[in-house]
């Protein structure tokens, strides 16, 4: 049920980061302001996102009912801050603004910083592949060899920091498994 739950929030999560406005003309004159302070708090933003709300929706000349988009965001962000989610959140590498209220904050956090140290370990195992194999295909055009010779060097030393990055990502997955 949890892993049903997690999921039905990042898919509501990544349905509402398609854009970067905080709302369309269209978007503000046919809001349920419930459902979208639902949104914003299970994407993560903070309270201060009425503000950008309110402003984006001012040009269509729309007023947010202010009362329906805090019960909203309210239901939404104790769905947003859960352990669960923390984690889950910061696996897929998703940035956490301080939204979460300290009383729920101290469940989500920690979970959300074992999650995020995963998934940067992850980037840096990535990285360091992608420079590996644009190293690999240098190589296998190298015209003279003092040049082989300093890629060849340059992919030993590429070697021992990927195995590097391995072992820290392995060990980020452990903690990760041990907090489930």
């Amino acid at each position: 049920m949890l892993r049903r739950a997690g999921s039905m929030v990042m898919g509501l999560v990544l349905a509402t980061l398609g854009g970067c406005a905080a709302m369309s003309a269209d978007e503000c004159r046919t809001a349920d302001w419930r459902e979208q302070g639902i949104r914003d708090a299970l994407a993560g933003y903070e309270r201060t996102r009425l503000q950008d709300v309110r402003k984006a929706c001012a040009e269509a000349g729309v007023m947010p009912d202010e009362t329906q988009y805090w019960q909203g965001w309210q239901r939404g962000i104790a769905q947003f801050c859960t352990p669960a989610n923390g984690l889950s959140w910061g696996r897929q590498g998703g940035r956490y603004a301080n939204s979460c209220p300290p009383e729920l904050e101290q469940g989500f956090l920690p979970r959300y910083q074992l999650g995020y140290r995963a998934w940067q370990a992850e980037q840096d195992v990535n990285r360091l592949r992608n420079e590996q194999t644009s190293k690999e295909r240098d190589l296998s055009k190298a015209k003279d060899d003092g040049e082989r010779r300093r890629l060849r060097r340059d992919l030993s030393d590429l070697d021992w920091r990927l195995r590097s990055a391995r072992d820290t990502l392995d060990r980020a997955e452990w903690a990760v498994r041990q907090s489930m």
